[in-house]
């Protein structure tokens, strides 16, 4: 078996090659910490940048939180006119007048029912109010968070089941993510309102 060895002027070159890429090599690191790169600056720039949209996306969530408790302190009895109604009627038979005999009581508008605050609630309860919370629009699940008063694991392990389940739907578009209801959603939902008795 014979091995060819190359011309000296060959190994000469390759040696040198190798001994030029290591002096490059050496300058590189010596002279890089001295300049100032500009990647630098964007990159504590972009870090600013994010700190601030975590704020605005935090007080965003505790202005839409102080809302919904506001409108939860201001709900309104959905049969409050019915009551009154049955008070008059009251009054009337106490006075003697003839009551009439077809009641027509004024029906309320599910729209405009406020679904009241459920501060202890277990897994069927916390989906059925979830479902109910995001029916009227689009919620991140850091906003489902302060509405449950749940943690950050709770409310997370409960949106991906509800995804999972096909109960919501996730727009992946937007950061943070926001839930809405789906139509299977909105199926149980109606289920729920039609026999309260079942979750």
């Amino acid at each position: 078996m014979l091995i060819e060895i190359p011309d000296p002027d060959v190994i000469l070159s390759v040696i040198v090659a190798f001994l030029v890429g290591l002096g490059g090599l050496f300058a590189y690191y010596k002279i890089h910490p001295m300049i100032k790169p500009r990647e630098t600056i964007d990159t504590s720039q972009a870090e600013r940048l994010e700190y601030y949209e975590r704020q605005l996306i935090d007080m965003k969530i505790r202005l839409d939180s102080i809302e919904i408790q506001g409108l939860e302190g201001k709900s309104v009895d959905p049969n409050l006119e019915l009551k009154q109604f049955l008070e008059r009627l009251a009054k009337n038979e106490v006075e003697g007048k003839p009551s009439p005999s077809v009641v027509q009581a004024k029906v309320v508008p599910e729209e405009t029912q406020i679904t009241p605050r459920m501060p202890n609630l277990d897994h069927n309860n916390a989906t059925d109010y979830v479902l109910r919370l995001i029916t009227s629009k689009a919620m991140t699940s850091r906003d489902i968070q302060i509405t449950l008063k749940r943690s950050r694991e709770h409310t997370s392990r409960l949106m991906k089941k509800l995804f999972e389940d096909g109960y919501v739907k996730r727009n992946t578009d937007s950061k943070p993510y926001t839930y809405s209801i789906s139509e299977k959603g909105k199926e149980k939902i109606s289920i729920i309102e039609s026999n309260p008795t079942v979750n």
